[in-house]
């Protein structure tokens, strides 16, 4: 097979000249299928590929005869390798950048090569594809305007706590990668600091053959994976927080006992209850316990 072409089903297809520049391509996540025609076009007509690891992205590259050279770029040698491939790509070259699966740079190495390469206004080249967060994202059932990505939460369990505790008042739909070895720990420690309620998604194995979704509560997922051994790539994704979880009550009673004696308890309870985004029934209770008090 000639050099820069790719396979097909077995048919053989040119891959086009590609302008110099540095490509994001992603991969496939787990089914080698899930990969387009413009990213097999590309990898197959680049100059070099990096590859987080050389032996895990050969297994896609041989599935499509892709025979583009290989070399490795990942957190031990970016730094250092990042001003020798802007020098290549200012020469002329055409230079792919992938991770071992999905999109590159999504808790993978690449930042530093990419930061450079903006700085140094080198053309730099998205090919869009498979993302382990957009896909568990899309099937969770969780809401989907408005989300926010955390990566790997600390390993350790007091720091992993005390990261939960920033975001447990976080609105948006939060998601998370983790290890299958944390996965329980994990479910423990969000049922611990973010309720036993809130709603929770574990998205295991997406795209593969055993691809599973648990859903739930916090406190339901942390009980069915207490102990167990997980397998696979794990994204886990919470709830955001309710407005309620946003509002600090020692504020909110302190302007309502301050109206209190301002106005009569109904007006007072009843802006309290809209400034707040709080329920009227709550907030009256609360207006009689500290009338009682007086």
């Amino acid at each position: 097979m000639a050099e820069h072409q790719f396979l097909i089903s077995g048919h053989a297809f040119v891959a086009p000249k590609l302008e110099p520049a540095l490509y994001l391509v992603s991969t496939p996540i787990g089914n080698l299928k899930d990969i387009s025609v413009r990213a097999l076009e590309t990898l197959a007509g680049a100059e070099l590929i990096l590859c987080e690891d050389t032996r895990t992205s050969a297994k896609l590259l041989n599935a499509y005869g892709i025979k583009t050279q290989k070399a490795s770029l990942h957190e031990h040698n970016e730094m250092a390798q990042a001003q020798n491939i802007v020098d290549e790509v200012k020469s002329g070259k055409a230079i792919c950048l992938i991770s071992d699966a999905g999109t590159p740079l999504i808790s993978d190495p690449g930042f530093p090569l990419v930061r450079m390469a903006a700085e140094e206004t080198i053309s730099i080249i998205a090919i869009p594809g498979a993302s382990a967060v957009l896909s568990a994202l899309a099937v969770s059932g969780l809401p989907t305007d408005s989300f926010s990505f955390f990566g790997f939460l600390p390993p350790k369990q007091a720091a992993r706590i005390s990261r939960l505790e920033e975001l447990k008042t976080h609105q948006p739909t939060l998601i998370f990668y983790e290890s299958p070895k944390r996965t329980s720990a994990t479910l423990s420690a969000l049922a611990q600091v973010f309720g036993s309620d809130r709603q929770v998604v574990v998205a295991r194995e997406l795209t593969k053959r055993f691809e599973t979704l648990y859903r739930g509560t916090a406190g339901e997922l942390a009980d069915e994976f207490a102990g167990e051994t997980v397998k696979g790539e794990v994204v886990i994704l919470v709830a955001g927080a309710s407005k309620l979880a946003q509002v600090d009550p020692d504020q909110w009673r302190a302007v309502l006992k301050t109206l209190m004696e301002e106005m009569p308890l109904r007006g007072a309870v009843d802006k309290v209850a809209a400034d707040f985004d709080l329920k009227r029934k709550q907030v009256y209770q609360i207006a009689l316990e500290l009338k009682n008090a007086e």
